[in-house]
């Protein structure tokens, strides 16, 4: 499957890839698999912040997990690395700020797991945590790091 084809017809244009916010590289390549560092969530270029149960609603915060994905997906290409390289995304990690009685958070990391499977197919499908925090980076809603397999550089 061709992956800018299948963006396109998602309908799927990438963000601008976000420079780190501290001393740390957004992408490491190390024996065919992608280390993607903790990506925040940008809607229409404004950072989403709050918290889930006070201030941001479930819906606008797997929004922001999409977010989160499709700025992975920036990455890698900022890395050089073309997406038709993904074998298979491996892991996705989420971290959701949100009040101490607030659930859901695996239904918000479900924003960041679905774009993973529409873009990648069963290639996308992948293990994953989704924990809750009481705070993040800028005052980021959510967080979602990634460890993505890659076909050997042709």
């Amino acid at each position: 499957m061709n992956i800018e084809a299948r963006l396109a017809e998602l309908g799927i244009v990438l963000p601008e890839a976000a420079a780190p916010v501290a001393s740390y590289l957004p992408v490491v390549v190390e024996n065919d698999v992608a280390y993607v560092s903790g990506q925040l969530p940008f809607v229409d270029g404004e950072l989403v912040t709050g918290r889930l149960g006070e201030d941001v609603s479930l819906e606008q915060g797997q929004a922001a997990a999409r977010a989160c994905g499709l700025m992975i997906l920036a990455q890698l290409k900022t890395a050089m690395i073309p997406l038709d390289r993904v074998k298979r995304v491996v892991k996705l990690g989420g971290f959701v700020s949100s009040t101490a009685d607030f659930t859901d958070q695996p239904k918000v990391i479900n924003g960041a797991s679905d774009l993973m499977f529409d873009v990648f197919g069963n290639q996308g499908r992948h293990a994953r945590a989704a924990v809750g925090v009481p705070v993040l980076p800028l005052g980021a809603a959510v967080e979602v790091d990634a460890v993505i397999a890659l076909y050997a550089d042709k």
